[in-house]
């Protein structure tokens, strides 16, 4: 094979190196991550295989449209584009809002509240982003609340759109690894909560010691009827709906997980029709940017899909394995914390979704190989993805950020605003790294492991 190459004897651990390194630079260089990964695996596969390594993509390309579950994915992108293009969202702010008002920072826990809600509608943090930069920013710095920690407070609620059930990265991985999407789904549901917790438990603690960063609502805008404030709370009935009718009919049993995606997008439409909100504009921007987002998906993970089986091929997972066992002598734990500290280094340069699709079909069977649970793997990687997205220089949230805020807040506004739940972040993923149970125990307990 390396003859043909014209390469002389090269070893299978040095093509897969070259194919790696070659797809890295592409990505560097701001080619588009499809474009990078299909075109690295599409030449590789041609060269290593001549006319005969086309049947790679084609292959590759019928497996994807087998994919059953991958029908899942636009139906939920579709969900959380209805809810936020109809102004739900922005209804659950306004019940947060007069609810958590009267407390110093009382407004960034409302916003981290509705993130988790918003997250549990939707599986994306590009939604959840949005719905904090276009409704909760603005109200945040016109009552006063320091620019900087509020910027990181819809960056850190946000990334919570990628763990919290019915996260869209957990049915990707599920898909990839081969994992069941309802116990996926279930291991997510206490770290995220955790991590929503660490989030406001930083944010009382700090608005306690510094009460001009997150100044309480004025006296006079206080005196709200308790009629009006449970009038409010219907706000959070919708949502609930939404999420009971999605999430609980699936783990009854009743529904099939694309069954249940469905079910939530039909709801998410029901739902604006019943606030009277479902205009032709709203329908037309939904559909126009559920597309848009759900063909970026397909493309990407069918040139994952090339590029995995041009790496199976080499052998070049058997060939990472012996490398870190082997020749290296290190042991399970310290091959974990290694990929973990991969994921940061992508972290800074790719999306989640391309970071799992390059790397799990190295990753996730040499984890399976060193023993560990697959379940809580899909977890920990969700959580560092997390992290990564807002690590400098280039981390995905940094720039989403930047895109959305107003001119007062500069590039090095954003980047200080995510250092302390960066840290909140990483002591998030040390507890669930050490103590498996948060994200093992209810996945085991619903299915009778």
């Amino acid at each position: 094979m390396s003859d043909f190459l014209g390469l002389g004897e090269v070893s299978y651990e040095t093509i897969a190196l070259l194919m790696f390194s070659s797809m890295m630079l592409m990505l560097l260089t701001g080619q588009r991550v499809f474009g990078a990964i299909g075109f690295v695996a599409v030449a590789a596969s041609l060269l290593l295989w001549g006319t005969g390594g086309s049947e790679l993509g084609f292959s590759a390309g019928i497996r994807l449209m087998k994919w059953y579950p991958l029908l899942t994915l636009p139906l939920f992108v579709y969900m959380g584009y209805m809810l936020s293009e109809s102004g739900i969202a922005e209804d659950l702010y306004q019940m947060f809002h007069v609810w958590m008002g009267p407390v110093n920072g009382g407004l960034a826990i409302g916003t981290i509240g509705l993130m988790v809600v918003i997250s549990a509608m939707n599986g994306l943090s590009v939604a959840g982003m949005a719905v904090g930069a276009s409704i909760a920013l603005p109200e945040l710095l016109r009552r006063g609340y320091d620019k900087v920690m509020v910027t990181g407070v819809i960056q850190a609620g946000s990334s919570l759109g990628i763990l919290v059930p019915p996260s869209v990265v957990l049915v990707l991985y599920g898909m990839i690894s081969r994992q069941p999407v309802g116990q996926l789904w279930l291991a997510g549901v206490f770290p995220g909560l955790m991590m929503a917790g660490l989030f406001i438990l930083y944010i009382v603690i700090r608005c306690k010691l510094q009460p001009q960063l997150g100044p309480a609502l004025p006296k006079e805008e206080r005196q709200v009827s308790w009629g009006h404030k449970l009038a409010l709370l219907r706000a959070g009935i919708l949502p609930l709906f939404i999420f009971f009718s999605m999430t609980g009919l699936f783990l009854m049993g009743i529904t099939s997980l694309v069954e249940s995606a469905a079910v939530g997008a039909v709801a998410a439409t029901i739902a604006a029709l019943i606030k009277r909100r479902l205009t032709r504009k709203v329908l037309h921007d939904t559909v126009r940017k559920s597309l848009g987002i759900s063909c970026m998906f397909m493309w990407i993970i069918l040139a994952a899909m090339c590029f995995g089986a041009v790496f199976d091929g080499l052998g070049a997972v058997k060939a990472i394995e012996s490398f870190f066992l082997d020749r290296m002598g290190l042991g399970p734990w310290e091959i974990l914390i290694m990929m973990q500290l991969s994921y940061l280094l992508m972290g800074m340069f790719l999306d989640d979704t391309a970071m799992l699709v390059i790397v799990a079909p190295l990753y996730v069977p040499l984890v399976g190989a060193l023993g560990f649970d697959l379940i809580w793997y899909g977890v920990l990687y969700t959580i560092t993805c997390q992290v990564a997205y807002m690590t400098p220089p280039f981390g995905y949230n940094l720039f989403l950020m930047r895109a959305m805020a107003p001119p007062e807040i500069t590039l090095a506004d954003i980047y200080r605003s995510i250092v302390p739940f960066v840290g909140v972040m990483i002591f998030g993923l040390a507890l669930v790294t050490i103590f498996p149970e948060i994200a093992l125990w209810l996945p085991n307990h619903f299915y009778g492991k």
